[in-house]
């Protein structure tokens, strides 16, 4: 059996909460990299289009790079890391903190080629 072919793209300190992020990326895993951007286009959340912009780079270094057609490939692995947070605070009433934590994440695609079966 032949190994799978890979192309990998990471998009770093974006300025979405990790959570809200692992919706969006959670409609597009496995696939076809045409079609996950498709959906993506035309989904309402902020974090759509940061994942349309990295699967789009991917899709991009994998034809420029390794010569590999789009029809091929789908995404294999997609996941999202938590990144740093800010720490910010607001004085809240009778002279409390309110502390503020900015969420960022960290998404990492994974394209392959699918195999033909046969």
């Amino acid at each position: 059996m032949a190994d799978i072919f890979e192309v990998r793209a990471i998009a770093k300190n974006l300025p979405i909460s990790p959570q809200k992020a692992r919706l969006v990326v959670d409609t597009v895993r496995g696939k076809n990299a045409d079609l996950a951007l498709d959906s993506l286009r035309f989904l309402p959340n902020k974090a759509a289009e940061p994942v349309f912009k990295l699967i789009q780079s991917a899709l991009a270094n994998a034809e420029e790079n390794y010569g590999l057609d789009m029809e091929d490939l789908y995404v294999h692995k997609i996941f999202v890391d938590d990144g740093r947070r800010l720490k910010r605070g607001r004085f809240g009433s009778r002279g409390r903190w309110k502390p503020l934590i900015k969420r960022q994440c960290h998404i990492t695609v994974v394209l392959a080629e699918r195999e033909d079966v046969g």
